[in-house]
C-alpha cells in the first residue's frame, strides 16, 4: 500500500507554526511582568484594549516600561499620574505587527481591572487581555489585525474560549477602548472559521 507523504514545503510550514510552552507562544517576543498572579482556572474571554503612551504617541518603549515596572515617571508629563501603578496585559500588538507578551497564558494578567461581563465579575481572574498599540477612537494598522487575528487564531486552540470583547464592554462608563475606531468586524471576518464569539457580532460560542 502506497503511504502518501505532505509536501516538504507543507511540512516546513507546520513546523515553523508558533507553538505553546508552559502558557508562553513561540510566535511573540517574551518579557516577563512582574504583575500578574496564579489562575484557578482557564481563561475563557479575551478582553482587546488600545494603549499608547505618552497618549497619542507609537512606536516607543513606553508601554513595555510600565508592565515591566521600569517605566520612569520624569520621562514625560503625562508618566506622573502612572507613578506605582502595577499593570500589565497577557500580549501587546505593535504598530508593525510585532506580538511582544508580558504574561503567560496559564497566569492572570493585570489589564480589565474593576469589570464584568454577562453578570461576572472580575474578568482577570478568566480572561487574556491583549493592547492594541493606538489611541482609543482612531484607526488600527493593516499589520495589527493580521498579526491580532494570527495570535486570537493560536489562543482559540489552545484555550477554551468563548468570547472576545474590548474593555469598553466590560467596563462601560470607565474605559473606552479600543473605541470606534476599531474595526470588529474585520476581526470577526478574520476569525470566522473560529468556533468563538466576537463582539458585537456574535458567532456561536462554546
Amino acid at each position: 500500500m502506497r503511504v502518501a507523504r505532505a509536501h516538504p514545503t507543507a511540512m516546513k510550514a507546520r513546523r515553523r507554526e508558533p507553538r505553546w510552552h508552559d502558557g508562553w507562544w513561540t510566535g511573540a517576543r517574551a518579557y516577563a511582568s512582574p504583575n500578574r498572579e496564579p489562575r484557578s482556572e482557564p481563561p475563557r474571554l479575551v478582553v482587546l484594549h488600545s494603549i499608547s503612551l505618552p497618549p497619542g504617541v507609537l512606536r516607543g518603549d513606553a508601554v513595555r516600561r510600565l508592565f515591566l515596572n521600569t517605566l520612569d515617571p520624569a520621562r514625560h508629563a503625562s508618566f506622573e499620574s502612572l507613578r506605582g501603578v502595577r499593570v500589565s496585559a497577557h500580549f501587546f500588538v505593535r504598530r508593525d505587527g510585532l506580538v511582544l507578551q508580558f504574561v503567560a497564558g496559564d497566569e492572570c494578567a493585570w489589564h480589565a481591572g474593576v469589570s464584568s461581563w454577562r453578570g461576572r465579575e472580575r474578568c482577570n481572574d478568566w480572561s487574556i487581555g491583549i493592547e492594541i498599540e493606538g489611541l482609543e477612537g482612531r484607526s488600527f494598522a493593516a499589520a495589527q489585525y493580521r498579526a491580532l487575528a494570527r495570535l486570537l487564531r493560536a489562543i482559540v486552540k489552545q484555550y477554551p474560549i468563548a468570547e472576545i470583547v474590548g474593555h469598553e464592554h466590560v467596563a462601560p462608563g470607565r474605559k473606552r477602548d479600543p473605541g470606534a475606531g476599531f474595526r470588529w468586524s474585520r476581526l470577526a471576518r478574520a476569525l470566522s472559521a473560529s468556533n468563538v464569539g466576537v463582539w458585537p457580532r456574535m458567532q456561536r460560542s462554546r
